[in-house]
């Protein structure tokens, strides 16, 4: 959704509410550390603007370390002013615990204090020297119904394409015609077969979809990595202890997925279908 200023390292979507119940504004936003004051406060002005007229969730990385959120007081002026924002608009900050080293820069705002619960500080991902932050949004979305149809390929009567496309006298049909109309005659012949024998279906919208390097061992070591965390939280571990169970899931995950690699390019003769969804898959990521 634009709400101008391109300035700001913001993206806001509207999630809409089911019947009786109202749409929320979800937002996440990135404020560097050496941000000047006029992104600040074009920042505040998006803040007040959706605030106002909706409910409102917005997560972030807003790098003010020096923001003591027990007393709700900062030794800076350009926290004292981000402070005087959320004051202002009445919006409350869910996140207690540090998400960087002894600091809380990660925050979560709401304008509806109920509407953020189970808010969690969750080991880090990867490299990131962040730690994740969970939560749940008490309010149901609605869900949205496809208008895109496609070929039902599972419910196909092959036997009868096949059928029909075999009882054309192709060469007599053929003769006599160029490249181009023999061409759309062909295309039509199948056209109209296919729309017989294949049903059309709206298209599913799957989401989260497990990777094909994600097996069995790797949940088992993020699982590990996860408990460690833990554990290093509560004094049970070392930072180095905790360190190393970190390294070793993420060579495991690197080792899988080069294995996997290597099984989809060894399998391309026979599977190339896979193969090419693969690479198409890996081009969209670096799209984005």
């Amino acid at each position: 959704m634009n709400v101008g200023d391109s300035c700001v390292e913001s993206l806001w979507v509207k999630l809409k509410g089911v019947k009786n119940e109202g749409d929320i504004m979800l937002g996440v936003y990135y404020r560097p550390p050496s941000q000047v004051e006029e992104v600040d406060e074009a920042f505040f002005k998006q803040l007040t603007k959706l605030s106002k007229a909706q409910d409102l969730v917005v997560r972030g990385d807003f790098n003010y370390p020096d923001i003591c959120w027990e007393t709700n007081t900062a030794r800076h002026r350009l926290s004292n002013k981000f402070l005087d924002c959320i004051g202002d608009n009445f919006l409350f900050q869910k996140v207690e615990k540090a998400t960087r080293g002894e600091a809380v820069l990660d925050l979560v705002l709401t304008n509806r204090e109920e509407l953020v619960e189970n808010l969690k500080v969750e080991d880090s991902i990867g490299d990131s020297d962040h730690e994740i932050i969970e939560f749940m949004i008490l309010r149901k979305g609605r869900r949205e119904t496809s208008t895109i149809e496609v070929m039902d390929f599972r419910k196909a009567d092959f036997d009868k394409l096949r059928e029909l496309v075999g009882k054309v006298p192709w060469e007599a049909r053929l003769k006599g015609k160029t490249t181009e109309e023999s061409w759309k005659y062909f295309k039509g012949t199948l056209l109209r077969a296919q729309k017989q024998t294949i049903p059309l279906c709206r298209k599913d919208r799957k989401y989260g979809k497990r990777p094909a390097w994600l097996n069995k061992e790797i949940l088992h070591d993020l699982k590990i990595k996860k408990e460690s965390y833990k554990k290093w939280k509560l004094g049970q571990l070392t930072k180095d202890e905790y360190r190393q169970a970190t390294r070793e899931c993420r060579g495991k995950i690197r080792n899988a997925k080069a294995q996997n690699e290597i099984k989809l390019a060894t399998g391309i003769k026979g599977n190339k279908k896979t193969f090419y969804k693969y690479i198409k898959s890996k081009r969209k990521t670096k799209d984005r």
